[in-house]
């Protein structure tokens, strides 16, 4: 929820210095710019985004707000299946994984590590890189191409919503002046009123510049750049994977294949040495 923080640290920054050179909080509240910018955008968003980027949008700023899966707990799960699942090729044969990439949900190793069996997208990720190894329809020489293939749309589809989002937040000043230029044009409307109702519907109109520049720099932005690292760290979550199975297919043990993709994962969420030893331990104690 660090992200919610974040939004009451921008706005309370901005109304506390505006308070502190002595404004009003009142005379910033004029819904109707709100719904001018707001809704403005929210329609350029619809203009430029087909169904399925507008969907995953949705989840994505769902899942800012909420954090990454993909932490070190997420990692931990992830060697013990994979160590799991390699030990039992090794041991009856690759076709003894058959059952389990077959019907993953119905597993009794996945099942194990609900982190990972809850997250389809990884499930699907792992069971369609050892498909082909159990059914023998691809070389190990030719899974490098397989993942990369894979993680591509995994990327592009990340990056399109992410930069829907950013446009948006690129457009909001423009929306801003929008909206300014219609209050300056019902101020003209009122020229002959007194100083004091001139004066206010001036400033209402400069709320408008003031809210799409807030919201395209306090707000939108950095939430899109924040669905950026999301996606980001998905796809290192994936790459990991794609390390493991290429590696085994290569004829690296288990446990060397898995400590060798261990290495590529960034310092935050890697498991040191001895953590992933009491991990080969934990499941070889099951």
């Amino acid at each position: 929820m660090i992200v919610i923080l974040g939004c009451f640290v921008v706005v309370g920054a901005v109304l506390a210095g505006f308070t502190w050179a002595g404004g009003h909080i009142g005379a910033l509240i004029h819904p109707s710019e709100i719904v001018t910018i707001g809704g403005a955008s929210l329609g350029a968003l619809i203009v430029m985004s087909p169904k399925k980027v507008l969907i995953d949008l949705f989840k994505g700023i769902i899942q800012a707000i909420k954090g990454s899966p993909f932490t070190k707990a997420m990692y931990g799960d992830l060697f013990r299946l994979m160590y799991d699942l390699l030990r039992t090729a090794r041991r009856e044969g690759l076709l003894g994984l058959e059952v389990h990439v077959s019907h993953p949900h119905e597993s009794s190793i996945f099942t194990k590590y609900p982190r990972v069996a809850n997250n389809h997208h990884v499930c699907d990720f792992i069971c369609s890189g050892l498909i082909p190894l159990v059914e023998g329809t691809a070389r190990k020489e030719q899974l490098p191409a397989l993942f990369a293939a894979d993680l591509a749309v995994i990327e592009e589809e990340h990056h399109v919503p992410t930069h829907a989002l950013q446009t948006t937040a690129d457009g909001l000043p423009g929306f801003g002046i929008v909206a300014a230029v219609l209050g300056i044009v019902i101020t003209m409307g009122h020229i002959d009123g007194p100083p004091a109702e001139i004066g206010h519907k001036v400033g209402a109109a400069l709320v408008g510049t003031f809210l799409g520049i807030l919201m395209s720099y306090g707000f939108v932005a950095p939430l899109a750049a924040r669905m950026g690292l999301l996606g980001l760290a998905e796809i290192a979550f994936f790459r990991t994977i794609a390390t493991i199975i290429t590696g085994f297919a290569n004829d690296l043990p288990p446990k060397v294949a898995i400590d060798q993709a261990r290495r590529g994962v960034m310092t935050e969420n890697r498991p040191t040495r001895e953590e992933l030893e009491a991990m080969f331990q934990e499941v070889d104690a099951t």
